[in-house]
């Protein structure tokens, strides 16, 4: 066990939001075990496990990188059977995995889109839900805990077709039911809706042209801004008040005080487009 450090693990953060979070969460001093399928770049994409643990250490945390495929249960298995021997707890889960493919964000019509563009019901709906079911019992017996869902807008409004749309509703509502199990256990459940994100990817369009694509920095937020909101979050004695909610990454962060790159505040969702998420009623079958 590496000293008295919180434990967190993101998944899917070889690269974009989930390299942002964990090296936020490193800033934080965190173990971060960052998960993902890429150990190696291929000269096309920049981003892999490793590169995202290096990150998280030089932060002042401890990155530890392990491969793992989300869509194999067996190698989530394993993972979680790692943390158990190597830390014997977990105390953030950030639920991040998906798979995005670039057929899925054109301007095409979902018929028109290869069938595996909906594979985000496995990798990034399904496999938060089995990443929580392993992560769970690393985390009720220590009476606090905090379980993340990043998700965005798109999952009550039209945004890029329904294979992206929902499974940004369902991990919505995956946070509200698992809260409703976790609620006697200090064990918090949320979803984050993140804004247009600056990746490296977005920063590479925008560099491409400024003139056509500069506006994007208005608005847009950087994948660290999430992984500081968790961590306050986190800390937040009254976390549990919050619990099954589906929120706002931009409305945290101004709770929280926490401004982004160059002391920017981006604004929310809720701001710009009169969006919000929807809420869950109190009727309860079991």
């Amino acid at each position: 066990m590496t000293e008295n450090r919180p434990v967190a693990v993101v998944t899917g953060a070889s690269r974009g939001a989930g390299a942002g979070i964990a090296h936020a969460l490193g800033a934080h001093g965190c173990i971060v075990y960052v998960t993902g399928r890429t150990v190696a770049s291929d000269g096309t994409v920049r981003g892999t496990i490793g590169e995202t643990a290096e990150i998280v250490s030089a932060a002042g945390g401890v990155g530890i990188p392990v491969p793992v495929d989300h869509a194999d249960d067996d190698q989530v298995s394993a993972f979680f059977e790692q943390v158990a021997r190597e830390q014997g707890r977990i105390d953030i889960l950030v639920n991040n995995a998906a798979i995005i493919r670039d057929e899925m964000m054109g301007r095409t019509k979902f018929w028109e889109e290869p069938i595996n563009v909906i594979d985000t019901l496995n990798v990034g709906l399904r496999s938060s839900y089995v990443a929580t079911v392993y992560a769970a019992p690393l985390m009720v017996p220590h009476g606090k805990g905090l379980v993340v869902f990043t998700s965005s807008s798109g999952a009550v409004h039209y945004a890029f077709g329904p294979a992206y749309g929902v499974p940004k509703a369902g991990v919505d509502k995956m946070a509200a039911d698992m809260a409703f199990d976790f609620k006697d256990t200090g064990i918090a459940a949320v979803s984050i809706w993140m804004g247009s994100l600056l990746t490296d990817r977005v920063r590479a369009i925008i560099a491409s042209n400024p003139e056509k694509f500069g506006h994007i920095l208005e608005t847009a937020e950087t994948p660290e801004l999430t992984g500081h909101v968790i961590w306050e979050l986190f800390r937040d004695p009254e976390v549990m008040a919050v619990t099954g909610q589906t929120l706002i990454g931009a409305e945290l962060a101004v709770k929280y005080g926490i401004t982004d790159e160059g002391g920017r505040q981006p604004p929310s969702y809720r701001e710009l487009f009169d969006v919000h998420p929807h809420q869950q009623y109190g009727h309860v079958m079991r």
